[in-house]
């Protein structure tokens, strides 16, 4: 373990790591639904859930690491599955006091084994084989990805089929949800996902010693800025713009901006590391040009679907789920593109759109329900840190090779 990592561990074990949040709606009364414990330790957060066929949370915790990898200035692997291997535990117990539920009483245990960091996925595999194994329960493997498109359903009375885009710090894609394991995979980032290169920009930035900012994660402390900034006082070139497809890139966006803030630097004559006068105009340009550039993408997808007949050209719905659904900007800017388009926008509430057990727990409900991958056997089930959603027809996207309107009409729905 690297000397950082031991540092950031033992500013943990004093107190000033973590939160937990525990909620409960049990209520007391017999239950006559099956019910599903959910775990997810994907990537930083450790999270249990109990839910019930009828989509009521009975219980939940979360145990956040956002403060620890705050003061590294972001996620380290080996840190993160220390602290799940400290927590998961505690939270999976306060999930179920919190449910009032036993787990004798469960009808199976589902836990997100794929994509997302190794390290983290195999603490919470680990752990839920035990779990499994000591009261004899089945076991429902959990993609994050399927979690989180399918998490709406929860939230609002949907029927498939319906257009997904997944924002996060860790994905960014576009899918068409046809059933509760059947997915066709219209486009996603070639690179980095949008809430990595908002985290990465904000660093650049040095938005951690903004007196409004410093206790904010990157991508919330950009949102922040942007909010009182002039987005029109920098202008940057969006990526991918000759490419008829629907994939992202976020690299190369953000190498640009890179390059602009050196150049602010230079004229304001301050070195890295110094917050820049025109801060506030920096963020709100580069939020606007992520914005644009999910519009651009998401634009062509539905215009495939309808086109092909995917999705019906009337009463479709685009769901936008993730943590970087949260960024009200970015959610409204989606709101204004499907209203032009006469879809429908759902998004689950914010605390749904960043990683939670309630989400793996509803995904083992569908599953239990459809009959889909309920295993009796452990065995030979294995964390992938790398694993597609769905069908990929990202190539029948590009041979479509639709032409989306002008930037200018797209730089109007994100005005």
């Amino acid at each position: 373990m690297s000397s950082i990592a031991k540092s950031v561990l033992r500013s943990v074990k004093h107190g000033r790591a973590a939160w937990l949040r525990t909620s409960s709606a049990h209520s007391g009364k017999r239950r006559f639904h099956r019910l599903v414990l959910g775990i997810e330790t994907s990537c930083d957060d450790t999270g249990a859930a109990v839910v019930d066929e009828a989509g009521c949370v009975l219980g939940e915790a979360l145990h956040c690491q956002k403060e620890v990898h705050l003061q590294s200035g972001g996620i380290i692997p080996v840190v993160a599955q220390q602290l799940h291997r400290e927590n998961i535990d505690r939270v999976v117990q306060e999930a179920l006091s919190a449910s009032g539920v036993s787990v004798a009483e469960l009808a199976a245990v589902a836990t997100t084994v794929k994509p997302g960091l190794a390290l983290s996925l195999g603490v919470g595999l680990h752990y839920s084989r035990g779990l499994v194994s000591r009261h004899q329960k089945p076991f429902i493997p959990i993609h994050h990805m399927e979690a989180h498109a399918l998490t709406i359903r929860l939230t609002h009375p949907l029927e498939f089929p319906f257009l997904v885009l997944l924002i996060s710090g860790g994905h960014c894609l576009l899918a068409v949800a046809q059933g509760v394991s059947d997915f066709l995979l219209l486009g996603q980032s070639i690179d980095i996902a949008p809430g990595d290169m908002l985290d990465k920009v904000a660093r650049r930035l040095s938005l951690s010693k903004h007196p409004e900012c410093h206790s904010m994660a990157g991508g919330q402390a950009i949102e922040h800025l942007a909010r009182s900034g002039n987005q029109e006082r920098l202008t940057f070139r969006l990526p991918m713009r000759q490419y008829r497809n629907c994939d992202f890139s976020f690299s190369g966006l953000q190498n640009i901006v890179s390059n602009a803030i050196v150049q602010k630097e230079k004229e304001e004559g301050i070195q890295e590391g110094e917050i820049l006068s025109c801060v506030k105009d920096v963020a709100a340009a580069v939020q606007h040009a992520v914005a644009v550039h999910i519009i651009q993408r998401t634009y062509r997808a539905m215009l495939f679907c309808i086109k092909n007949s995917i999705l019906p050209s009337k009463n479709a719905t685009l769901v936008v789920s993730g943590g970087v659904a949260s960024n009200q900007y970015i959610r409204k800017v989606l709101q204004n593109l499907a209203d032009a388009n006469d879809f429908a926008l759902l998004c689950p509430p914010p605390r749904l759109c960043t990683d939670n057990g309630v989400m793996i727990a509803w995904n083992g409900i569908e599953r239990l329900r459809a009959g889909l991958g309920v295993l009796h056997s452990t065995a030979g089930v294995r964390y992938e840190p790398r694993a597609p959603l769905g069908i990929d027809i990202s190539k029948r996207v590009e041979e479509d090779s639709i032409k989306v309107p002008k930037l200018k009409e797209i730089r109007w729905l994100a005005s």
